[in-house]
């Protein structure tokens, strides 16, 4: 299935970087409504926005079937994309993770409401 470009200049990286800012956001956001040091909450979402955090948050959505054609195509393309990632992390983990960036910065720019639909599923089954 084809996915319509943003625009020229935005390709697979170009989303994930966005993307990664974008789940970061919505992990700071959670961590706002709960009380705590600033260092705490901070190592919180530090720990949520780790690739293999987001590579799991990407797992579930796939594993329940949430994720459209186009969605797993953006996940495909970031994959992709990602290179090898850091030296001590697993390659694999690092391309599902740009993959699930890369969706997530397209349904920012392109769908915000469906965007919203599987962060609020995400949330619903974190424990």
């Amino acid at each position: 299935m084809a996915v319509p470009p943003v625009s020229a200049e935005l390709g697979p990286l170009q989303l994930a970087w966005l993307g990664d800012a974008v789940w970061e956001l919505h992990q700071r956001l959670r961590r706002c409504r709960q009380p705590g040091r600033s260092g705490d909450l901070h190592r919180a979402v530090v720990a949520d926005v780790r690739a293999d955090a987001q590579s799991a948050a990407l797992a579930r959505l796939e594993a329940d079937g949430l994720l459209t054609e186009m969605e797993l195509e953006l996940v495909r393309r970031g994959r992709n994309r990602a290179g090898r990632g850091p030296r001590k992390g697993e390659a694999g983990i690092y391309g599902r993770a740009t993959g699930f960036e890369t969706m997530v910065g397209w349904l920012f720019l392109q769908n915000p409401s469906r965007l919203a639909q599987l962060l609020d599923r995400l949330e619903d089954a974190d424990p």
